[in-house]
């Protein structure tokens, strides 16, 4: 059976794996003190334009996001975020557990809207009797795989500066968000420069792009980054062995592998997303990215899952759910033919 389940099945590309095994032996300081994560944060800097910014290594998406969310926020202090978005629905109340409350405001496929923080800020304007709406979560892509537009990136970051906000972005998918602009022609291209000039605080996943786990943490905002690190040890993010996080980016970000990577991905999605349409099915959120949510008759996805596994993410009614197919670096173009195939053979009988 061939999963569309998620962009981490397999443990990591051919080159990470073979980048592990030349190193096992070597040496190496612990902690991010290795020439490794000296190295990758110099490229990084260097494509940030900024050779002073701050740049942490992380586990895994959830403990990036915790870390975070602590290290900006006071104890009197919470952060909003959509009703889909990941700390609020995800993450096994863990922005909660470090005493922070997430504060929920209606989405827009996936997205955070100028409107829907107004509405949030004025429920929350009640002082004493409410936390202090003081940072705003958004991920890019969604969790719906949308992706904010640079025009719609630029509102909520003025909006934030405007309200003495800060604003967070979960970056576990922040490369299929940078192959979107790549290949669209109709939108601005975004890169990591941008996003340290319009957020405090965001990570670039590696996990969902081909490592076999990390993510690197930028941070803009010098206050924030004043003992992160320290935040980093608490939570449990400071990796002794921290060379095995920044090998694996050293790899992706080498010509830009991670951009050739997350494209495959993204081009994977794009022929499920236009094979589904072209079966008369309708799309539940436009296709932006590496996931495609569609509605689809219940005894059609029991027929599919014979030979495919993906979730069946919400019941629309008592005949039709949606469901989200994922594809990754790794996804092969021929099992996307076949799960076509099986699809047009259902609906065109």
């Amino acid at each position: 059976m061939y999963q569309f389940l998620n962009d981490y099945s397999e443990s990591a590309h051919p080159d990470i794996i073979a980048a592990l095994q030349d190193s096992h032996l070597q040496q190496h300081k612990g902690y991010g003190y290795d020439e490794f994560s000296a190295k990758v944060r110099n490229t990084v800097q260097q494509q940030l334009g900024n050779s002073d910014i701050a740049i942490h290594f992380g586990i895994t998406g959830t403990q990036a996001n915790l870390v975070c969310i602590d290290a900006m926020l006071d104890s009197i202090d919470g952060i909003i975020a959509c009703d889909t978005g990941h700390i609020a629905v995800n993450e096994a109340g863990a922005i909660e557990a470090t005493g922070h409350k997430v504060i929920l405001a209606p989405s827009t496929n996936g997205k955070l809207t100028i409107e829907a923080l107004r509405k949030v800020r004025m429920r929350h304007s009640f002082a004493p009797h409410v936390v202090r709406t003081k940072a705003v979560y958004i991920s890019n892509t969604t969790e719906l795989g949308t992706v904010y537009s640079y025009e719609e990136l630029k509102a909520i970051s003025e909006f934030c500066r405007e309200h003495d906000m800060y604003l967070f972005m979960d970056g576990a998918r922040l490369g299929a968000a940078i192959a979107s602009y790549h290949d669209n022609p109709d939108q601005r291209n975004v890169t990591l420069a941008d996003f340290v000039e319009l957020t405090d605080i965001f990570w670039f996943g590696g996990t969902k792009m081909g490592a076999m786990f990390g993510e690197i943490l930028i941070i803009p905002n010098e206050q924030i980054a004043e003992d992160f690190n320290i935040y980093l040890k608490q939570h449990g993010g400071l990796l002794a062995k921290g060379y095995l996080l920044a090998l694996q980016f050293d790899v992706l970000l080498k010509d830009d592998k991670y951009l050739e990577l997350c494209r495959h991905a993204n081009t994977m999605a794009a022929q499920l997303s236009q094979g589904i349409v072209d079966c008369g099915l309708e799309l539940f959120v436009p296709t932006q990215s590496n996931q495609v949510f569609a509605k689809m008759p219940n005894t059609l996805i029991t027929h599919l899952k014979t030979e495919f596994d993906f979730y069946e993410w919400e019941a629309v009614d008592d005949e039709y759910s949606i469901v989200r197919l994922v594809t990754s670096w790794a996804t092969l173009p021929d099992q996307v033919v076949k799960f076509l195939t099986m699809l047009k053979q259902q609906t065109m009988s």
